[in-house]
Formats: structure tokens, sequence, C-alpha cells
């Protein structure tokens, strides 16, 4: 009866150790489990640029509208008909 207990202690040791320690303990799997959630965090992130770029990409195919936007935000550039006026504060 003595060796039997030992026997189930042992088995029950080894079969805690794999569960705590070896491939596919909790802790692997905890970490596995953060690292899938800060991919999908990145990926929404990701998501959201490419939208952006699409959205971006679509306007420019439109017509000149998006050209003519980018072109003033971008490079500074103005039409032929406008005047720019750079308004400079003095220093206090």
């Amino acid at each position: 009866m003595r060796w039997l207990a030992a026997g189930l202690l042992l088995l029950l040791l080894l079969l805690q150790s794999r569960l705590w320690l070896g491939e596919g303990s909790i802790p692997e799997v905890m970490h596995l489990r953060e690292a899938v959630e800060a991919q999908r965090v990145e990926n929404e992130r990701l998501d959201e640029r490419n939208r952006a770029l699409a959205a971006d990409v679509a306007d420019l195919r439109q017509g000149l509208d998006g050209v003519e936007e980018r072109a003033r935000r971008d490079l500074g550039m103005i039409g032929e008909d406008e005047q720019f006026y750079r308004v400079i504060e003095p220093d206090e």
C-alpha cells in the first residue's frame, strides 16, 4: 500500500511538472496569449493605416482635388491665380 501511494505521488508530481514547466505549460500559454493580443492590437493599427492609405489613393484617382490638396499641404504649393501671404509674429 505504501509503494502504491508513493508511486501515485510520483506520478502526480511528474504530471504537475509538465503542467507548470514543460512544453505547453500554463506560463507558456499565458505568454502566448499576451503575444497574440499584442499582435492583434498591432494588426488593428496597421488596418487603420491601410484604410487611410486606400482612401488617399481613391481620392487621388478621382480627380485633381486630391492632388491639389496634397501639393498644398505637403509641398507648400499655391495656385496660379492665388496670392500667398506669410504673417510673421514679432518676438515678445
